[in-house]
């Protein structure tokens, strides 16, 4: 049971959020503190799973419980939902890769292809025989069930087509093959593509509540567009970028009329061609190998017209100097680390914040 001033705070965090997704005059930027999640080696891997999937809702219950319990205390601008998150295998599984389980790290799927008749060899997927993907979809409908219908479903791990095709192709061969078999590369990433699209259209449709903000954690809309993550772009030049990358990305946006981009690749060679994606409307940005001040997403893709950036796990320190880079009316949503307790998450907060007023009143 939610109280009224609980109610009344989710509706002004979702206004703000809605207004900075959606282009127009905003007073202010987000800024949200990440409650932890239970890593996935210790709770167990849901999608393949032997176990029901009632046997893993009430953990991903007490992680909601608790983000909204931290949002509370801290006063943040969340809009806690519940987190289903998986490794990066969910999509691979379901075209005969093997996943892979660690004992202190997330699951992954082992490559099974090998060449461009592997390739070619590999079926078209249908949801319905996903398992990995179908679990995802049984234990939204348990996790709702428990729940109610009024508090948002986040989704599992969001991999472009192209990006599962590289989990499924061995690297080795994957980056001559995108030279010498293009058209092989091509096809096995449509698959890829093509039952993405059929996931997030069930998705949409059994969970219309959803949000799509799955790295870093972020409410958004229900009707705004998957967040994918684009990670494989930054080993690629700009050129096979927008042969092999940029078509997907349009093709997905038109599908679901927006799209969002996580991306934790050295991939600054690629942000203008980001630029081109229409219905771009987030970014999430890990720096690889450089600092935030040395960045250029911000610079690049920034503006009133670019997407809402969403840096994650960034130091307070750090947003004033996003800021100050950032050309004028970029809209930020501000994503702390993961946090356990309030005492740490307030001045996280406080100083963000207070940076943010700084950078903006020079």
């Amino acid at each position: 049971m939610t109280t009224e001033a609980t109610d009344q705070r989710l509706a002004r965090n979702k206004a703000l959020h809605r207004t900075l997704f959606s282009r127009g005059p905003f007073a202010r930027h987000a800024f949200i503190v990440q409650a932890p999640m239970k890593p996935i080696f210790e709770l167990g891997d849901y999608t393949t799973a032997d176990k029901p999937v009632s046997h893993f809702v009430p953990a991903f219950v007490e992680d909601y419980r608790r983000w909204v319990a931290l949002s509370e205390a801290a006063g943040d601008d969340a809009v806690p939902f519940l987190r289903i998150l998986t490794g990066t295998h969910i999509y691979a599984t379901c075209f005969g890769a093997r996943p892979h389980f660690y004992p202190d790290s997330n699951p992954y799927a082992e490559p099974c292809v090998a060449s461009a008749a592997d390739a070619d060899r590999i079926p078209e997927a249908k949801l319905e025989n996903c398992r990995p993907l179908m679990r995802v979809l049984e234990l939204a409908a348990a996790l709702r069930r428990e729940v109610g219908p009024d508090v948002a479903i986040g989704p599992p791990d969001m991999q472009t087509g192209f990006d599962t095709a590289c989990i499924l192709w061995d690297k080795t061969d994957l980056f001559c093959s995108m030279v010498e078999s293009p058209d092989a590369v091509k096809r096995l990433a449509a698959k890829c593509a093509g039952l993405l699209r059929q996931f997030i259209a069930a998705y949409r449709r059994e969970f219309p509540n959803t949000t799509f903000g799955h790295c870093p954690s972020t409410w958004t809309p229900p009707d705004m567009g998957p967040w994918v993550s684009n990670d494989e772009c930054g080993a690629m030049s700009p050129e096979m970028f927008e042969e092999f990358c940029l078509p997907e990305l349009t093709a997905l946006s038109a599908a679901f009329g927006s799209i969002g981009m996580h991306c934790c690749a050295n991939a600054r060679h690629q942000f203008h061609l980001f630029r081109r994606i229409p219905g771009f409307y987030a970014f999430n940005r890990v720096p690889t190998g450089v600092t935030w001040d040395e960045d250029s997403a911000h610079a690049v893709l920034g503006g009133p017209e670019g997407p809402v950036m969403v840096p994650g796990w960034i130091a307070a320190e750090d947003v004033p100097v996003l800021l100050r880079r950032a050309p004028a009316g970029t809209r930020f949503i501000f994503n702390s680390g993961a946090m356990e307790h309030v005492g740490d998450a307030r001045p996280w907060l406080d100083a963000a914040r207070a940076g943010a007023e700084r950078a903006e009143s020079r």
